[in-house]
């Protein structure tokens, strides 16, 4: 099943031949391989590039394992690609497993790494390197200090719920209900039963992404990192921090773990793209709080399998599918904060903090939003409506709301908006 990833393709067709290193990155079985080496080499198909004119290397592959060697690598491009008339592509997928060698003129100097490869491939004029990877501080982070301005970065994400329905059709609400549960990852689309659905996506977990950290990060307590990943999974969306995880760990195993460690591997779980952490914003006081945060689970199918498709709460689940959905549109997302003045039993006054769900910035453009299963009765919506009303700008508001089906606006401008509309309608934004 071919899925149509418009949105990624275009980005990685707006870079060509721009003189950068196009760096697509995300979570490994994300679709990012499936992006270059299909949608992307058809595309080029298309405008009569030559196939022998694309050179493809898979380091994830034994075939292309000796060109984890970058001296390898770059010898082996420069031979197919220097001094020739014609235009090449470059498609080097996995690059993070490439190896760091010793430089063969200098043994005891700094290693040979790919970023030496790759900067020595972007100087051949008739060559448009195009590279995949799913370690974000590698290839996010240090790659742009590297390349010093050099690279593009396009990061690929699990299908978006709009691409889920593209491919398999049918009534909204019974595809968001099946989405909700297993997800977006590409895969999973192709598994023929529930059965299969559900195996493949706990396997990620045990066999692709903890192994990944494990052997890269050289983790020690692997048993910790499950029960840093368990703890997560059952509370995305909630407020929390490493002092307050190695504390709620250790009330459960009675065995002391060092905040440090907890702010580690959450590191490591971020850097392999399967958390993203949503940080507290003082709307009116313009500041970020330093703890606590929130974190958001890459793909909601993955959380589920996770914690064996139990805790399916709609409420948290909605809300980290348009988290998701909000990131994939090219936003940056905080969880906003507001105050308000509350009359206490005694007739006092004291400063009361509210939430936001989402603060959703792009350039110049702000918009709020909250995530709602449903509002049944006055004081629900009061509670959700609330916080817009402290917010003394004139910023656009909207819920996101499962029980509705058609969009509306009250008597403040807010818009209420069903969750699927939202999420198949690129423009509400």
């Amino acid at each position: 099943m071919e899925i149509k990833r418009d949105r990624y393709l275009q980005q990685v067709i707006d870079y060509m031949w721009d003189g950068q290193v196009k760096v697509i990155t995300g979570i490994r079985r994300c679709g990012k391989s499936f992006l270059l080496n299909v949608l992307f080499r058809n595309y080029l198909l298309g405008q009569n590039v030559s196939p022998d004119n694309i050179i493809s290397i898979e380091l994830d592959l034994t075939k292309d394992i000796k060109y984890r060697d970058p001296l390898a690598l770059a010898e082996y491009v420069r031979t197919k690609v220097e001094g020739q008339g014609e235009q090449f592509y470059l498609f080097v997928d996995e690059i993070q497993m490439s190896d760091e060698v010793k430089n063969p003129y200098n043994p005891d100097g700094k290693k040979i790494t790919f970023y030496d490869a790759l900067n020595d491939l972007r100087s051949l004029p008739n060559l448009d390197v195009y590279v995949t990877g799913s370690n974000s501080k590698m290839l996010s982070k240090d790659i742009l200090t590297e390349f010093r301005g050099r690279s593009d970065e396009i990061q690929v994400h699990p299908l978006s719920f709009a691409e889920y329905y593209s491919a398999v059709g049918g009534d909204k609400e019974d595809a968001f209900e099946e989405y909700a549960f297993y997800g977006g990852m590409p895969l999973v689309l192709s598994r023929p039963n529930d059965t299969a659905k559900s195996n493949y996506l706990s396997s990620l977990f045990s066999e692709v992404y903890i192994k990944d950290i494990v052997e890269r990060k050289k983790i020690e307590r692997e048993d910790v990192l499950g029960q840093l990943l368990d703890l997560l999974c059952s509370s995305v969306g909630s407020l929390t921090n490493p002092k307050k995880i190695a504390d709620t760990l250790r009330s459960k195993t009675s065995e002391n773990i060092a905040q440090n460690t907890i702010s580690a591997y959450i590191n490591h779980l971020e850097d392999a793209f399967l958390f993203s952490e949503a940080k507290r914003y003082d709307v009116k006081g313009r500041k970020y709080f330093e703890y606590p945060y929130k974190y958001y689970c890459e793909d909601i199918g993955l959380r589920n399998a996770r914690i064996g498709f139990r805790q399916q709460e709609m409420t948290h689940i909605i809300e980290n599918v348009i988290y998701n959905e909000l990131i994939i549109r090219g936003f940056s997302v905080d969880v906003g904060v507001v105050y308000s003045n509350e009359k206490n039993s005694n007739g006092s006054y004291s400063k009361t903090a509210r939430e936001i769900d989402f603060i959703a910035s792009k350039g110049g453009k702000k918009i709020y939003i909250q995530s709602a299963f449903a509002l049944p009765d006055e004081a629900k919506t009061e509670q959700e409506l609330r916080p817009f009303s402290l917010t003394g700008d004139s910023f656009p508001k909207i819920i996101v709301r499962k029980d509705i089906r058609k969009r509306w606006y009250d008597d403040s401008g807010v818009l209420n908006i069903g969750l699927t509309e939202f999420l198949l309608d690129d423009s509400v934004l």
